[in-house]
């Protein structure tokens, strides 16, 4: 099962959580791509950040450690 760890607009932000979690070892998954890109890249509809429901604390202690606002 996944759980959402984040949801942005920012692509910067996006890169970043991806990278720091590979180098933790966690997998994610980026859902709502296409969405994304079929509204023209306006920047209106966010993409989220799904982790396993195991992984999810650490996953957020990473990102949270590093500067990134997971919003909740």
């Amino acid at each position: 099962m996944m759980k959402q760890l984040l949801r942005t607009n920012n692509m910067a932000d996006m890169a970043f959580a991806h990278a720091l979690l590979r180098g933790e070892g966690i997998d994610c998954f980026e859902m709502d791509v296409n969405m994304s890109v079929l509204e023209g890249s306006v920047g209106v509809l966010p993409r989220r950040l799904m982790v396993r429901v195991d992984d999810y604390d650490r996953a957020a202690r990473a990102l949270r450690d590093n500067g990134i606002d997971l919003g909740d």
